[in-house]
């Protein structure tokens, strides 16, 4: 993923809580940075498949801004200046995995539904509701831009395994 661009664990802007926009008036640079995520994620996709859909943060890509896109089956979900307002009581563990270091998988336990408030480019702010597998992917995307990685939401004791022993241990996110 490095080749291609994507800044990998241990660089220190993946642990720097990313610079929220301040919209309207950065709404230029917020389409920017959108589309450079995009970009990112096109090259990305030319080289593996995701089944479960694909995130990217721009910290991931190197740009400090707080901006995320999310691509599933349904479509593409965009997150400026996200934060969680609310989450439900019931949570699920399930593994996850992460662009700046490919080739490991964890477990990781994560509310089950969430609440989150963003802003659209015009300052519009929404707040939306993302549950099951969504949910953790929003989650997953909005650690990054508060500087935190799947990891460090990890049970102690556990760790990373490689991607050749996860095969077929994962179940789908779309399961209670």
């Amino acid at each position: 993923m490095a080749a291609i661009g994507i800044v990998q664990v241990g660089d220190p802007g993946l642990r720097r809580p990313a610079q929220p926009f301040d919209l309207p008036r950065e709404a230029a640079e917020a389409y920017e940075v959108v589309e450079s995520i995009r970009t990112a994620m096109d090259r990305v996709a030319e080289a593996h498949q995701f089944a479960k859909g694909m995130g990217m943060a721009a910290p991931q890509i190197g740009l400090d801004r707080a901006a995320a896109v999310i691509r599933t089956a349904e479509g593409e979900l965009v997150l400026l200046n996200p934060r969680v307002t609310d989450q439900a009581a019931e949570r699920d563990i399930r593994f996850e995995g992460c662009l700046s270091f490919f080739d490991v998988r964890g477990e990781v336990e994560r509310p089950a539904c969430v609440a989150v408030e963003h802003r659209r480019p015009d300052g519009t702010v929404e707040t939306t509701r993302f549950s099951g597998g969504l949910a953790r992917h929003v989650l997953h995307e909005i650690d990054h831009l508060e500087g935190r990685l799947y990891t460090d939401r990890m049970p102690t004791g556990t760790t990373v395994i490689p991607l050749s022993e996860y095969q077929g241990t994962g179940r789908p996110w779309s399961e209670p």
